[in-house]
């Protein structure tokens, strides 16, 4: 699918921490129109995605995405340490599947290395991820979100129409025992696919200090099934949770966790992501890159402004600051109303 050499740069880097330090050039931290920090960026490094699961792709694969339409491992290096500079604290790398990129534990390394990224994490549906493991863990990442919607074989199936359960489900026991990384698992929850198994997740958390992330559906399918009749709103998941659980005690959780919760004597915690809601929305700190080099300030604003034209004719770095400086000056106070991407996939968007 891609070919490494791809993704080696072809001309000498730029070394932007450098060119700062010699210009002595003054940076301030990215700050939108509403005094928000943006100190998180999501980097998605393909479009591609090895399963398809009902509620976001069709079933046939279609065509990968051309190598010279996705990022090189250069240019999201250049990014990353630009946007170290400018404030960015968090990288978190998602897809389409990320360990689908040959390089992937190379853009590991390079994130956890560059002076400023504090924490660096990745999203995965883990059917690759024995393979990639060791390496990732021994580049540096901190932390990774595993989405699995099923405990069940044959419902695992049904959602994503590939048989890959025995691999997802190996890993899953593995990270639950592991003490190396921080483990969340995404759950999205669809109402009489796999509502039923809110328990059999919760459980999970009174063994293992791992955070269960019920997650609302987003309105990015190519097939719109959220129409269907399937959504499962997030008060919906908090009064199941509260009917089966009375005991729950709030706690903090991160930005999207608006909802966080605790049972007594667990080792983990409970969270409900309003995916479709947004009530997070007005705390929201983050960037999205996309696989093609476009920087989107909200998931569901429709603008994007485009990086990779300048990252190709390695432009000066101002000019690919005030890129980014645009794009946060376009983010919206609250994502609630907006309508971005219809009919496009999460794994087009970046999940």
């Amino acid at each position: 699918m891609f070919s490494t050499s791809e993704y080696l740069p072809d001309a000498p880097e730029i070394n932007l921490r450098k060119s700062m330090q010699q210009t002595g050039e003054a940076r301030t931290v990215l700050t939108d129109r509403f005094q928000r920090t943006i100190d998180y960026t999501r980097i998605s490094v393909t479009s591609d995605c090895n399963l398809r699961c009902f509620y976001c792709k069709r079933e046939s694969p279609g065509i990968p995405t051309p190598d010279d339409q996705q990022m090189k491992t250069g240019e999201i290096k250049t990014l990353i340490e630009l946007l170290a500079e400018m404030g960015i604290r968090k990288i978190r790398f998602t897809g389409g599947e990320p360990l689908l990129r040959p390089d992937i534990v190379d853009l590991v390394q390079i994130a956890k290395s560059t002076t400023g990224i504090e924490t660096v994490s990745l999203t995965t549906n883990g059917t690759l991820l024995e393979k990639h493991f060791e390496a990732l863990v021994s580049a540096g990442l901190d932390g990774i979100n595993l989405s699995i919607d099923t405990l069940n074989k044959q419902r695992f199936f049904a959602i994503t129409r590939r048989d890959k359960f025995i691999a997802v489900h190996k890993m899953l026991k593995s990270l639950l025992n592991s003490s190396l990384l921080t483990i969340k698992l995404n759950v999205l929850l669809l109402r009489g696919i796999n509502s039923d198994e809110i328990k059999e997740f919760v459980a999970l958390t009174m063994r293992y200090p791992v955070t269960i992330r019920f997650m609302e559906l987003q309105p990015f399918d190519d097939r719109q099934i959220w129409r269907t009749g399937r959504f499962m709103s997030a008060e919906k998941i908090r009064a199941e949770l509260f009917a089966a659980y009375p005991a729950l005690s709030e706690v903090s959780g991160s930005a999207t966790e608006f909802f966080s919760y605790r049972l007594p004597g667990s080792s983990g915690s409970l969270a409900i992501i309003p995916a479709y809601t947004r009530n997070f929305c007005s705390k929201c700190t983050r960037l999205r890159i996309t696989s093609d080099g476009k920087v989107l300030s909200c998931l569901y604003h429709t603008q994007s402004l485009d990086l990779l034209p300048d990252l190709r004719n390695r432009s000066a770095k101002h000019q690919l600051e005030a890129i980014i400086r645009k794009a946060v000056s376009l983010k919206p106070e609250n994502g609630k109303h907006g309508n971005n991407a219809k009919g496009m996939s999460m794994s087009e968007i970046g999940g």
